[in-house]
């Protein structure tokens, strides 16, 4: 195959400028060699023409080009067994409607947990906003065996604390709740950092809690972030909410897609911002020079401005489905940041202010990228006692002997 690559390759000279020097040895050693040395010549001809950039670049493009193209085998097989193909078709599309089946029954199921958990999650918002204070057996914490610390030091830190706390007490009041849970969540969560604007943060310390509700029984498969907030001097809601519409069965056209439930589109709400509070907008001033009479004025725009509450107007999907690039990577950011907050972030919120959740998560990615590596490293040994021109000792670097102190 190198063989027909290389004299491919040496037929273009769009793909591939030779020296006419070296074009004129070739054609000269094509004349006076044959049998073995012509395959010897072709081949070291191929190795100096795959090392030139612009042949690599026009074979990968080639190569590019074949990739999810049909390889022919199906439309080589008997009208017999394409008729047998296609009943097993007709299979696989009655199993991704079964499948969508069981996603909606994983729905009811959702809902039913989700109903056992909220009054947990109620009184972890009655905490955080000093409506409930536990009692001392709420708030006892035993800690693991890492964590434990001698009896001395114990009772070191308990009359540091005590001294702390005396003073704390002398300087200000005690603080009601938990001040600011949800901004810290938000603050020690990369991907909703990534959303935070330094003005946002004043407004999101007035975020009371965050809530999931299920669409009803029945109803499309969808689900809706509800945030609460209390009085603040930027809006007037109390609530603020975004619903998420998800599709829980094969699409028609493309039944072979399905792999679940998928997010398709979302509505946020209106925001009633308080007069000069519209942190989504912002004010810029131009400068702008008459091309006849060359005098200047100055023009007042309102402009869109970044800011973690364009979450509640996400660009709307047309009926046909088809969006700007910008619009689409928006979206994307969106659903993802949606099907987090319901999967990880209300859940486990306790975890994400504390930065265990954080901890845990980054475990999890070093854990398997060693175990990658350590794959990898394993594969590199087999190789090596598979080949048959192995031998241990021409190895480059041996190991040190062993020796005893």
């Amino acid at each position: 195959m190198l063989d027909n690559i290389c004299l491919c390759f040496s037929c273009s000279k769009d793909q591939a400028e030779m020296d006419q020097a070296d074009m004129e040895d070739v054609e000269e050693v094509e004349e006076e060699e044959t049998g073995e040395d012509v395959n010897s010549k072709a081949r070291q001809l191929t190795v100096q023409m795959m090392q030139n950039p612009q042949i690599l670049a026009a074979l990968q493009e080639r190569l590019d080009g074949l990739v999810g193209s049909p390889s022919g085998y199906m439309e080589s097989l008997p009208k017999a067994v394409k008729r047998r193909v296609n009943a097993l078709k007709n299979l696989q599309v009655k199993c991704a409607h079964i499948e969508a089946k069981f996603y909606e029954e994983v729905h009811e199921l959702e809902r039913k947990y989700a109903a056992l958990y909220q009054p947990l999650f109620d009184k972890r918002s009655e905490i955080i906003n000093a409506a409930y204070e536990p009692t001392d057996e709420e708030c006892e914490w035993k800690a693991d065996e890492e964590e434990e610390l001698t009896v001395s030091s114990q009772e070191e830190m308990k009359e540091k604390a005590k001294v702390d706390e005396e003073k704390k007490d002398e300087e200000k009041e005690d603080p009601k709740g938990i001040p600011e849970f949800w901004l810290t969540v938000f603050k020690n969560v990369d991907l909703l950092s990534d959303m935070l604007q330094e003005h946002d943060e004043p407004i999101l310390k007035h975020l009371k809690d965050i809530k999931v509700k299920f669409s009803d029984p029945g109803q499309p498969m969808n689900f809706t972030l509800e945030f609460y907030f209390e009085c603040n001097d930027f809006f007037s809601n109390e609530l603020l909410v975004k619903t998420y519409k998800m599709r829980s069965e094969p699409d028609e056209s493309d039944p072979f897609a399905f792999d679940g439930p998928e997010i398709m589109g979302c509505t946020g709400c209106q925001i009633d911002w308080k007069k000069g509070k519209n942190i989504t907008l912002k004010t810029i001033k131009k400068k702008q020079k008459h091309k006849g009479r060359g005098t200047v004025r100055t023009v007042t725009k309102t402009v869109p401005n970044d800011s973690f509450f364009n979450f509640f107007t996400p660009p709307e999907v047309p009926e046909s489905g088809e969006l700007d690039e910008d619009s689409e990577a928006i979206l994307a950011a969106d659903f993802e940041f949606g099907h987090f907050l319901r999967e990880r972030i209300v859940p486990r919120a306790v975890l994400y202010f504390t930065g265990e959740a954080i901890e845990d998560d980054d475990d999890d990615d070093y854990d398997e990228e060693g175990e990658e590596a350590d794959d990898e490293e394993g594969e590199e040994e087999a190789d090596e006692e598979n080949d048959p021109n192995y031998d241990p000792k021409k190895d480059a670097n041996p190991p040190p002997e062993c020796k005893q102190q």
